[in-house]
Parts: C-alpha cells; sequence; structure tokens
C-alpha cells in the first residue's frame, strides 16, 4: 500500500530541475513520457519540499519581495505540472477502459453472469474513478477536481500558450482558468486564436489584472462570434436555480440564479417593500432586515417570518437540550442533507419556539461508551425508516468521502450486497450521487469497522492504485454524564420562552428496549444499560411532528405513529 500522507524527507541537496512537458500536441501524447530526461516523483518533491520549510527566509527587503515573486512562479509551475500528471492519469485510465469495452470475456459480475459494457461507459465509469482518485490526492471535492481535469485538458490540446503561461509563472492558475470559462462556448479553433492573441506575447498581459483580462476575453470573443456568445447567454437561462449553504452565526446564504432581467426585478420588489414599510408605517428594522423578512414571508405565503412552516431538524445531545450544556446542534433538512451547525443557546430557543407553538416532538437515539451510534439490522435490500434515518444522523448529511462536503444523497452498502453485504448501520455510508456512482468502478475496495481511536464508525476505501483513505465518522453531540440520582423537581421542562410551554422528560435508559417508543422511532433498540443518549429534536412554525432522523410521513413516526406528548 501507498503512504497517503508522506512525511517530509530532508535531504542535502535538491535534485536538477527537470522539465517533463512533452512538446508533442494530442492527448495521446501525454501518456507517453520522455525517457531521455529524469521523472517527477514523490521523493523528489518532498525533498523540494522540505527544503523549503527548513532554509531560511531572506534579511533584506529587496531579497523579499524577489522570494515572494519566484515562489509564486513556483505555485503556478506546480499548477501546469498537476494539470499534467491529471491529463496522464485519465489518458491512461481511458485506454484501458476501451480495451475493457472491447473484450467481451471480462464483462461478467461476481455471479458470473454477462454484463453489456458500451466504450462509452467504460470511458464514463473510468473518467468518475480518476476525478475520485485526484480528488483525494488533492484534498479536494470530486467537482473541483472535475473542473481541474476538464480545464487541463483545454490547455494541454487548444490552448498551448495559456499552459506555457502558467509552466512559466506569467498567469496564476485562477487566471488561466478563467481564460478556459470564458471561452466555454467557442470553438476549438476560436479558442486558440484567442490563446494566441493574449498569451502568445508575454508583454500582452503585463500589468492587466483579472477583471480587466475577463473583459479582453469577452471582446475577442465577441468579435470572433457574437452568435456564441447569444448561445451561451440563453443557455445560462436554463441553468437558474436557488441553492443554500450555510454561514457564520447560524445564519444561511440562500441564493438564487436568475436571469438579469427577472434578477432585477426581484431585488427591485424587496427593496420597494422595505422602503415603503419604513416611511409608511415607521418600521424600525433595517432596510435590510425587511427585505430579507418580506422574501421569506412572500415565499412561505407566512404572515411573519419567524413563523415559516418548515421542518428544521436538530441532532443535539441531551445535555445541550435540556441540561445547560454547550455542545453545539446538527441541523439537516427533511432530506437528511447537512447543513451546517448552531450554538446550543439556539438550538434551545429553536426547540423552545416549537413547543410554544405545539409544533415538536422528541425521540432518542442511544450511543455506545464511546459515542458511536447503536443500530440495528435489516433484512431489506435497501436502507429505510429508522435505518436510514440514523445513517443521516450519524454521517451528519454530508458525504463521507474525505473532503467531499456534498449533501447525502444516496445510502450507500461499503460492502455491496452481491456481494454479501448487510442492510446494516456498520455496513452504510452516506454518500452523495457521484461518490457513489464512482466506486462502482473496477478497482475500487471498501472495508467498514470501528475506528480503534475514537470507537466511531470507520470507512478505508482502497483505490486502483492501492493508495488507502479513512473516513471516520464524524462526533456526534457529547451526551450528558451520568451520575447517582439526585432529588429534582417533578416537572422539569424545557427552555422556555413567552406563550405556551410543554413540560419535557429528562430522557432515561429505557428498562424495556423493545417498547420504548423513542429508540423504536428512530430504528433503534436502546441497550439495558446505555452509555449516553443523543436526543434529536424538532422542527418549527407548525402543528405536525417531525424529527432529526428525517420523518415517514408528516407528522409520523415511521416505526410508531405520533409519540406522546407530555400533558401542559
Amino acid at each position: 500500500m501507498h503512504d497517503v500522507a508522506p512525511g517530509l524527507r530532508a535531504a542535502p541537496s535538491l535534485p536538477a530541475a527537470t522539465d517533463t512537458t512533452t512538446s508533442t500536441s494530442g492527448s495521446a501524447a501525454h501518456s507517453l513520457p520522455d525517457v531521455s530526461r529524469p521523472q517527477i516523483g514523490a521523493d523528489q518533491v518532498a525533498t523540494l519540499h522540505a527544503w523549503l520549510l527548513t532554509a531560511a527566509t531572506p534579511a533584506a527587503d529587496v531579497a523579499r519581495v524577489d522570494t515572494l515573486r519566484a515562489l509564486e512562479e513556483i505555485k503556478a509551475a506546480c499548477a501546469a505540472v498537476q494539470a499534467q500528471v491529471l491529463v496522464e492519469l485519465h489518458d491512461d485510465a481511458l485506454r484501458a477502459a476501451r480495451e475493457h469495452a472491447a473484450d467481451p470475456a471480462g464483462h461478467h459480475d461476481a455471479a458470473g453472469r454477462q454484463i453489456p459494457v458500451t466504450a462509452r461507459s467504460a470511458e464514463r465509469d473510468a473518467t468518475a474513478s480518476t476525478v475520485q482518485q485526484a480528488a483525494r490526492a488533492l484534498r479536494l471535492s470530486p467537482h473541483r477536481t472535475r473542473t481541474l481535469l476538464g480545464a487541463a485538458h483545454v490547455w494541454h490540446e487548444e490552448m498551448r500558450h495559456t499552459l506555457t503561461s502558467l509552466r512559466t509563472g506569467r498567469l496564476s492558475e485562477e487566471r488561466a482558468l478563467l481564460l478556459v470559462k470564458e471561452t466555454a462556448c467557442l470553438t476549438p479553433e476560436d479558442r486558440a486564436r484567442i490563446d494566441d492573441n493574449l498569451c502568445a506575447d508575454p508583454a500582452t498581459l503585463q500589468g492587466v489584472g483579472t477583471r480587466r483580462l475577463v473583459g479582453l476575453i469577452r471582446a475577442r470573443a465577441n468579435e470572433l462570434d457574437p452568435v456564441a456568445l447569444v448561445r451561451r447567454a440563453a443557455q445560462a437561462a436554463t441553468g437558474r436555480r436557488v441553492s443554500i449553504r450555510p454561514a457564520p452565526d447560524a445564519m444561511a446564504h440562500v441564493t438564487a440564479l436568475l436571469p438579469m432581467a427577472q434578477g432585477v426585478q426581484v431585488y427591485a420588489a424587496l427593496r420597494f417593500a422595505a422602503e415603503s414599510a419604513r416611511q409608511t408605517r415607521g418600521d424600525e428594522r433595517s432596510t435590510g432586515q425587511i427585505m430579507a423578512d418580506t422574501l421569506v414571508e412572500r415565499i412561505t405565503g407566512q404572515e411573519r417570518a419567524a413563523a415559516v412552516p418548515v421542518a428544521v431538524n436538530l441532532v443535539v445531545s441531551d445535555a445541550t437540550l435540556l441540561g445547560g450544556g454547550h455542545e453545539p446542534a446538527v441541523v439537516l433538512d427533511a432530506t437528511g442533507a447537512g447543513h451546517g451547525i448552531v450554538p446550543a443557546a439556539v438550538a434551545r430557543n429553536l426547540v423552545a419556539g416549537a413547543l410554544d407553538l405545539d409544533a415538536a416532538w422528541l425521540r432518542t437515539v442511544y450511543a455506545g461508551d464511546r459515542g458511536d451510534l447503536v443500530g440495528a439490522t435489516s433484512r431489506r435490500r435497501f436502507f429505510a425508516g429508522g435505518l436510514a434515518d440514523l445513517l443521516r444522523i450519524r454521517d451528519q448529511g454530508a458525504c463521507r468521502t474525505p473532503w467531499c462536503d456534498a449533501p447525502i444523497r444516496h445510502l450507500d452498502h461499503v460492502r455491496a450486497a452481491a456481494d454479501g453485504g448487510g442492510t446494516e448501520l456498520t455496513n452504510g455510508q452516506g454518500l452523495c450521487a457521484a461518490c457513489n456512482q464512482a466506486k462502482e468502478a473496477p478497482g475500487w475496495r471498501s472495508t467498514a469497522g470501528t475506528d480503534p481511536e475514537t470507537g466511531r464508525h470507520v470507512v478505508v476505501t482502497t483505490t486502483p492504485t492501492g493508495h488507502r483513505y479513512r473516513s471516520v465518522a464524524p462526533r456526534p453531540p457529547r451526551p450528558a454524564e451520568h451520575a447517582p440520582p439526585r432529588p429534582r423537581p417533578a416537572d422539569r421542562t424545557a427552555p422556555r420562552r413567552s406563550g405556551p410551554r410543554m413540560a419535557i422528560s429528562q430522557p432515561r435508559p429505557p428498562t424495556r428496549p423493545d417498547h420504548d417508543t423513542a429508540a423504536t422511532a428512530a430504528g433503534v433498540s436502546g441497550p439495558s444499560r446505555p452509555s449516553s443518549t443523543a436526543t434529536a429534536g424538532t422542527e418549527t412554525g407548525r402543528r405536525m411532528s417531525s424529527t432529526a432522523a428525517a420523518p415517514a410521513g408528516p407528522g409520523r413516526c415511521p416505526a410508531t405513529g405520533p409519540p406522546a406528548r407530555s400533558p401542559r
């Protein structure tokens, strides 16, 4: 096996600099290294890395500035070499995939059944496998890596001057990517013309900033093919969408990508509503606050932004919810996708608000001594019901692939069901669609177990090249420490706000797991003496049930129906 994180290796001297870029055009040439020159290897790069970190920095200001420039040129050169390695890795994978597709004798599954394989499907699987391997090596998301792979092919096949400028340090990787992005609508011939016009002469882009560079590219593209730009604008409208991503301080960015006219109209309408509210009603909120509240109210149909009927599911510890703890809560949506964490006090206030509106119920998920969730097995082929909920809770809504932050879309068998893998918590992991499909390519192997250091679920993935990567499940919210029973008031309440209130009992380990409603609802049966508990709460703003494990249906618990509420 290969070490995926080699340590720095000290060496008395640096290896001689070598140029490994071949001069032959065409993608096929990139898989034929020039044997007349030394090849770049991980050991040589590690030696350079160690030397850079151990060498003394210059003492004079002039030398410091020159060093900054030289280091920036090395960054660009490294990006160029990475691009070449990506292209060579991809080309070799495509060649092997085409050979595999042309050999019908190799198209059988583990049971010996014939599997139809076309050259197109083989190339698609090879590309996905290459992207996954490169993403782990670069410690980037697969989406970002796919973008770099596409740009690398363009640089080598259509924009040779851009590649030369990147190798020599005249262009940064960011600016080289902009040249690819802004010419994506053009034919290869027009792309090559822009490449020649802007990058052939080093003086052309000397002193040109990024914004001006984009302007030059677009102006030249408009001269060469204005119709292509019109088509690009029409195509862009088909990509309109709404997305969400976490923001600091328990906030979220909801972004709408719209055609220009519609976007301006939306903003103008919100601005007009905000200014009218401040002028006619004397609203004390700022213009931005009124615009944000108006957006929420108009989209959801609610009278007040705070009463939005959108399910907000939390995974919280019992200490955070009921004991005044400081462990943050994990936010999941109704599909189980993760949206970051919120502070403990915010989680308590959210649950308290839901209780005020009679729109919350709780259930308990039990954990082992070291924090790993306790689950039950299933004879089903697919993860469903409480077991699916528990998987999403354990993986906290994010793909388990290292460095991939995409939301969970597939619940995957670590060991395939066709190979005898069971539909159980220990053999399951949450993945995004791309990562789940890529692991089906030839040469990928995965095993699941328990991490000896943390006691949590771990998946070890071996790539076709033999590199191994470990993915340990996120740490669940820390439960309350068990202590001897002590006297307490008979009615222990949840965090309160003004308005109606509901009493919640402190969760306790079940004495009869088969009859524990909360544990059954989550698809697990708690042990007779669980060492810790994690409590899942709720949704705000409407009178229906929800839980941190996405419910099977509105207002229904997957296994037992709505749980009993404490009397008011």
